[in-house]
């Protein structure tokens, strides 16, 4: 099992775009094993220290392989809504690793 954490940085006064971003592409994760485990939207008094600015949102999403993260990340129905990301999202780090 692979996990997949996403640190998202949401352009300030695009959140409806992100949010209907998601709402297109999150249902998506089934279909490729993945699972939501947290989508968390961290108050900016929860950041300690940062030398990357705040986060809006960070997710942690699990998938069986990589090439099911892959094939999420390319389905054609997800790429109709690249647009929304592009137009709300500033910058996303992601970051792949297994449970220890």
């Amino acid at each position: 099992m692979l996990y997949y954490t996403q640190i998202l940085f949401v352009k300030p006064g695009q959140e409806t775009i992100f949010h209907a971003f998601e709402e297109h592409v999150l249902p998506l994760l089934d279909q490729y094993g993945g699972e939501l485990l947290y989508r968390v939207r961290p108050p900016r008094s929860a950041v300690i220290a940062t030398t990357l600015a705040y986060p809006y949102e960070l997710h942690l999403v699990t998938f069986p392989t990589k090439a099911d993260f892959e094939a999420y990340r390319d389905d054609p129905q997800r790429q109709q809504y690249l647009a929304l990301k592009d137009q709300s999202i500033d910058r996303v780090l992601l970051i792949e690793g297994v449970a220890l």
